[in-house]
């Protein structure tokens, strides 16, 4: 819901914490909106007594189909003051009823696995939907201050606000509705980025995911052209406790929330399965409600993680064996004891690709990954771990860091910190600008890491991969302004090399040329426009009319790609038309 709601009451949720049919408990009916009723709606959204005196409100009964629209307020005092969310819904629920708008894998997902069934179920859903939105559903929502409805927390509007956790969890599609629009009164942007930083967002994203729901995946509308799944790491990266509260009291009640739905995912998986996943939950469990990592006692360990004793832990095989666990738990004491029993450190991962960590990693790239502490790392390079150890793509170890202490671990290990591996041609800056975070990138220019190094490979820079990822960081645009302060050119256009990259070059033109742009999927587009692209077509591309004017900034020339392509085709081809007045007054 973002930043608007009515206040909270801790007893309340404490009450509704374990109710005998739903994680959560629905204090107020779930009101929801036909598809088409919303569809032929115009202008500025009405609120829910507006639209509970036509009779366009429901009461959702079991059965129904509802999709629920996650979005961030652009206004203080109304969540749409422009109707620019409203039209952007709009076009994106016409686009996948019509076929004309796919939702499509991020790209930094290394699966297609199951998906294609996914985007069928969700256009079966719109078909005979309806839609959860909260300035429909919500009766007397008023905007969130301190202080706010304390005395009134039994009010339709708090319960209907306690309610919500319920209302995802019965909810068949979570729709995150992210388009770049600056807030009607702070003028900051709205986006991916600043949705995935709310307190609010994140409790709805998680009671989501954390659901026994069968389909479980997240639908980013970024524009009424441009749709796609949730990268897994995206919501495991943004825990609730950390998120941002316009009223600062809800972070503990939120974290009640979280706490309810992840204890209550581990026990489901403990009793149904699968096994793996319950492995991986329980070893996340603390790193996701924000709290210190565990140190197992031996015999706790086996029982809990379902080891029959301390040997078949040692020689288990499974996707999330015991090796995993004790490193996701973050204990170094049972990593250090499984090392010492002969559990195999160096073997690559394999059956945890949904959960964003691909077969062609290894423990130490896990480690790093899922922010494992200095200590860890350590332990794991004396343990005999390679620091130089490369993906089949040439992805080092190094490009994985999530902070600067692990980056200095890496570097007394001997990790290789500037070297580009090949086929892909990305150097450690380059892959740790487009998935890590600031102070990490900060900590590699310190050790001298190029910020221009010559193009090879995929013939990507560290800036144009900050770029493309910029828009599920929330401090994406502070490493682009980082990395231009460091000098790097914002003019330098994409070459891929070597026939790997050629071949996939030409197969995905071939295919846009016979098959249309619009009906190709974004690997196939991307590798059809990547020659000659710049950071500045990279960012009108995806929509960011924040980075696009920082970039005119620091000198970015508008020019076309190799096929011929400006920034403001790119940008109007996925229905970014927010960014077309950048360009008009950079020419004028």
């Amino acid at each position: 819901m973002g930043s608007c709601g009515a206040r909270l009451c801790e007893d309340d949720v404490d009450a509704a914490a374990m109710p005998s049919k739903h994680v959560h408990q629905c204090l107020f009916p779930m009101y929801v909106v036909k598809v088409r009723d919303f569809l032929v709606m115009d202008g500025v959204p009405e609120a829910h007594d507006v639209l509970l005196r036509k009779g366009l409100l429901h009461q959702w009964t079991p059965g129904m189909s509802v999709i629920f629209v996650s979005h961030q307020w652009l206004g203080s005092v109304h969540p749409d003051p422009d109707g620019r969310h409203a039209a952007v819904l709009q076009g994106a629920l016409q686009g996948v009823l019509n076929g004309s708008l796919q939702i499509e894998l991020d790209v930094a997902y290394d699966t297609t696995i199951g998906f294609e069934d996914v985007v069928e179920y969700a256009r079966q859903q719109v078909l005979a939907g309806y839609i959860f939105l909260d300035w429909f559903a919500i009766p007397q929502i008023t905007a969130r201050v301190e202080g706010v409805n304390e005395e009134s927390t039994k009010s339709d509007a708090a319960l209907a606000v306690q309610s919500i956790p319920f209302y995802v969890e019965t909810s068949s599609i979570f729709l995150a509705l992210v388009p770049e629009v600056k807030h009607h009164d702070t003028r900051k942007y709205c986006n991916y980025a600043s949705w995935l930083s709310r307190g609010w967002c994140r409790a709805e994203l998680w009671c989501h995911l954390l659901s026994n729901k069968p389909v479980t995946q997240v639908i980013v509308v970024y524009s009424t052209k441009e749709a796609q799944f949730m990268y897994p790491r995206d919501w495991q990266e943004n825990n609730i406790v950390e998120g941002d509260f316009t009223v600062e009291s809800d972070r503990d009640v939120v974290k009640k929330l979280g706490e309810v739905a992840v204890e209550h995912k581990i026990q489901n998986l403990s009793t149904a399965g699968p096994l793996s996943l319950y492995r991986f939950f329980l070893a996340r469990r603390s790193r996701m409600l924000g709290q210190p990592s565990l140190t197992w006692e031996v015999d706790d360990f086996l029982h809990h993680f379902k080891f029959p004793d301390l040997e078949s832990a040692t020689t288990d095989k499974s996707s999330m064996n015991a090796l995993l666990c004790a490193t996701f738990s973050g204990d170094v004491e049972m990593v250090r004891l499984l090392a010492h029993k002969k559990a195999d450190l160096n073997a690559n991962l394999h059956g945890l690709e949904k959960l964003g960590f691909p077969d062609v990693w290894n423990l130490l790239i896990a480690a790093l990954e899922s922010r494992q502490s200095q200590k860890m790392i350590n332990t794991l390079l004396d343990l005999g771990c390679d620091a130089n150890f490369c993906t089949w793509d040439g992805s080092s170890v190094a490009g994985f860091a999530k902070s600067p202490q692990q980056v200095d671990e890496l570097s007394r290990g001997r990790a290789d910190l500037h070297t580009a591996g090949m086929p892909l041609g990305m150097t450690p800056l380059a892959l740790v600008a487009g998935m890590s975070n600031l102070e990490t990138v900060s900590a590699l220019l310190q050790h001298r890491c190029d910020p221009d190094p010559p193009l090879c490979g995929l013939g990507v820079t560290p800036l144009m991969s900050a770029v493309l990822l910029a828009r599920g960081n929330c401090r994406g645009v502070e490493i682009v302004r980082t990395l231009l302060e460091a000098r790097a050119n914002p003019n330098v256009a994409a070459r891929p090399t070597g026939a790997m990259w050629l071949t996939e070059v030409a197969v995905a033109r071939a295919k846009v040329a016979l098959l249309g742009r619009e009906t190709c999927t974004r690997k196939t587009r991307s590798f059809a426009t990547l020659p000659g692209s710049t950071v500045l077509s990279t960012a009108a591309g995806i929509g960011s009319e924040e980075l696009v004017e920082l970039l005119l900034s620091y000198g970015a020339y508008p020019q076309p790609n190799d096929r011929g392509e400006t920034c403001e085709f790119l940008a109007e081809a996925d229905g970014h038309y927010n960014v077309l007045p950048c360009f008009r007054t950079f020419a004028a």
